[in-house]
């Protein structure tokens, strides 16, 4: 049975608020507000929403690229988050990134050539000759010509300079790589073939990803389960097409209804599309109850007192919810006194997601 790869358990990543001529403290900006998934060895898990709902800064947090404010990761069998820097040096190699800006994210200053090498100067012990030809490897391997070894950023195309940050994610033999948008700032042409080759070297290096994307077209193409996040935390998991054959978040509902149609033939047939009312609201100053009943077109009363619970709804499937949760649908005119006893009499239930090929596993909270 495939194991996970990557746990990642209650994960916060609350950024803090300073004021005054002391710089204290006034609050905590909540990018990342406990989330919680597994990604399975092999597999690619689509991570989608709008901008602002944290999902770069969930990224970046599963890498450690921050020190984060609580919650467990473990990538490989380590946990990771509570390693200081010095430890986490040696996990480097076995998690990569590919950055959203190609751009921005190579040394303008640089060949291609030392911009791949890099991290074999930094974490290997390979000869002058041995980098060499390993950097040639790479950069046949994502489709460049060699002899573009001695040419500087600024010589490529955004495809070609894309290319060559895969081709540095993968020097070191990776396992886990989160791919932060990496198609965002591709011409249309341009995103499918990059897709394609992250697509071929999963298949032929056994990688496996973290996609993060606000393209729903082509998280459905390439993500084998998708994780729907808003206002930094997951509102609903499940299998690629058991989400968007029937989303049960209504978060995720009006997400795909705003999907454009890629057939002609139906483009011109009259879609339900759910415009959400009102803006996203602070990640400094979230709502009490459930993050999103301020643009919910199905709140109900119990929405503003109670964050609904992740439940497994169907096998694999994921929501947070109260119009899946048995417990409150039947009591959505209890008076506020109920609150603090929302728990009592409930019966027990997963609440936090496991691997949807392991989904009939016993609780891992």
């Amino acid at each position: 049975m495939t194991r996970p790869l990557v746990e990642v358990r209650d994960l916060k990543m609350h950024f803090p608020i300073y004021s005054g001529l002391f710089r204290r403290q006034v609050g905590a900006v909540k990018a990342v507000d406990g989330v919680s998934f597994d990604i399975l060895e092999g597999e690619t898990l689509g991570l989608v929403g709008e901008s602002g709902c944290g999902k770069s800064t969930c990224g970046r947090a599963v890498l450690r690229l921050y020190d984060i404010t609580g919650g467990e990761i473990v990538i490989d069998g380590r946990a990771i988050g509570s390693d200081p820097w010095e430890r986490l040096r040696s996990m480097r190699p076995t998690m990569q990134m590919v950055f959203q800006d190609p751009q921005a994210s190579l040394n303008p200053r640089m060949t291609l050539g030392a911009i791949i090498g890099e991290p074999l100067v930094e974490h290997t012990k390979m000869s002058r000759a041995e980098r060499r030809a390993r950097v040639e490897e790479l950069i046949n391997q994502v489709g460049l010509n060699r002899a573009f070894v001695n040419r500087y950023p600024h010589e490529f195309s955004g495809g070609q300079r894309q290319r060559i940050g895969i081709a540095r994610a993968l020097a070191l033999n990776p396992k886990f790589i989160v791919c932060d948008e990496p198609i965002a700032a591709l011409d249309v042409s341009i995103q499918a073939q990059v897709v394609n080759l992250l697509e071929e070297l999963q298949d032929r290096l056994g990688l496996t990803y973290l996609f993060i994307s606000h393209d729903l077209s082509m998280v459905r193409h390439i993500a084998d389960r998708v994780a729907v996040m808003y206002l930094g935390k997951v509102v609903e998991l499940a299998p690629r097409d058991a989400l968007y054959s029937d989303p049960l978040h209504p978060y995720t509902k009006a997400l795909l209804s705003a999907v454009p149609e890629p057939d002609p033939a139906l483009a011109g047939q009259k879609r339900d599309r759910i415009v959400l009312q009102g803006d996203v609201p602070s990640p400094a100053n979230p709502p009490a109850g459930c993050n999103f009943c301020t643009r919910c077109p199905n709140v109900m009363e119990v929405c503003h007192r109670i964050d609904p619970a992740f439940l497994e709804v169907a096998p694999g499937h994921w929501t947070a919810c109260h119009l899946h949760d048995p417990d409150h649908r039947g009591t959505l005119e209890a008076g506020p006194d109920d609150t603090d006893n929302e728990n009592a009499g409930r019966p027990a239930r997963r609440k936090t997601p496991v691997t949807g090929a392991n989904s009939q596993q016993g609780d891992l909270t």
